[in-house]
């Protein structure tokens, strides 16, 4: 598989410390990547500044071949709003939007396709997410699950090439990590690329891969092959083994 991102050598200090220490990484398209560690390890830090949301002290950071970390803010902004999708812990949709308006709004920012085009990938979105119901929906009278899953749809809108999560499933219940976490099982089965930050072995354990930190240097990485290839309670016993040996 063609590498989608390289890594190289990648530091970031902040204040005088040093969060990140030569950081090494290679991710092919379509891979699914698990970041864990401590807290303070440095986890939400590498993915910032993978994905163009900071720029590291030193290294480099290739995307699709070219380097991405010494762009202005302007053309990284654009790379961002184009070939990358984010989710976080929280949706962080805008108040005054109902849900549709929500997920459509990068789409119409971007301006790829005519506005027709945005809502119908839109409607698309929200069927699949299971929230088509909750479309028309103020933010403020919808659940924290459905307010996840439309902050997954407003990820996808413009169709990225790679979906960075930071603890996507952090505030929710067990289910409904369950529901989120199948969504971007089958997201990443359909071509995207996923790199997810979490302290949820069993979120990790959907991985192909999953990267330790500790210190802020990779301490050892896990390889676990595609989800749905092996018996699930197998692969997060296999998962939790590794992690003991790393002190987690």
């Amino acid at each position: 598989m063609k590498t989608l991102l390289d890594v190289q050598n990648l530091g970031k200090r902040f204040e005088g410390t040093q969060v990140l220490n030569d950081i090494n990484i290679k991710v092919t398209e379509g891979e699914f990547i698990a970041i864990m560690g401590q807290s303070g390890s440095g986890k939400s830090t590498l993915l910032y500044n993978i994905s163009g949301m900071d720029r590291p002290t030193s290294g480099m950071v290739l995307f699709g071949g070219k380097i991405i970390s010494k762009l202005d803010d302007k053309k990284m902004s654009e790379i961002r709003l184009k070939q990358m999708g984010f989710i976080f812990q929280h949706s962080h949709l805008l108040k005054n939007l109902s849900i549709r308006d929500n997920i459509v709004f990068p789409g119409f920012k971007a301006g790829r396709y005519p506005r027709d085009k945005i809502n119908q990938m839109a409607d698309a979105l929200m069927e699949k997410t299971g929230i088509s119901n909750v479309a028309d929906h103020d933010i403020k009278k919808v659940s924290g699950g459905q307010l996840q899953r439309a902050g997954i749809c407003r990820s996808l809108i413009n169709q990225p090439k790679i979906l960075f999560a930071d603890e996507p499933t952090g505030a929710l219940n067990s289910s409904t990590t369950k529901d989120v976490m199948n969504i971007i099982n089958k997201v990443n089965t359909e071509g995207t690329t996923v790199i997810i930050v979490t302290h949820d072995a069993k979120v990790a354990a959907r991985a192909d891969r999953v990267v330790f930190l500790m210190d802020g240097t990779i301490h050892d990485q896990l390889k676990l092959g595609k989800y749905g290839g092996e018996n699930e309670l197998s692969r997060e016993k296999r998962l939790s083994g590794w992690l003991e040996k790393q002190g987690f």
